[in-house]
């Protein structure tokens, strides 16, 4: 169940990255209603990148904290 858990993580880590990169290029390719640049019209593309990549490192971080910290004995003989 912890492996299904953390490949869930995982992928939801990079589906949130794969969006907030997305929305961070919509916003800064956005444009007013006469086709002018204009960033301040993508500001909703920019909040959505925003959470996001909040999203991404909540759950890259969760799926690191997770793994044990087992260190490996080894046994040096003779």
């Amino acid at each position: 169940m912890k492996s299904m858990t953390d490949t869930l993580l995982w992928v939801v880590g990079l589906l949130a990255f794969a969006l907030g990169l997305w929305q961070l290029i919509l916003f800064l390719g956005a444009t007013d209603a006469r086709g002018n640049p204009d960033m301040w019209s993508g500001t909703n593309h920019l909040w959505a990148a925003i959470v996001a990549a909040i999203v991404a490192c909540v759950c890259v971080a969760w799926a690191f904290v997770r793994r044990p910290h087992v260190q490996e004995e080894i046994h040096i003989t003779e």
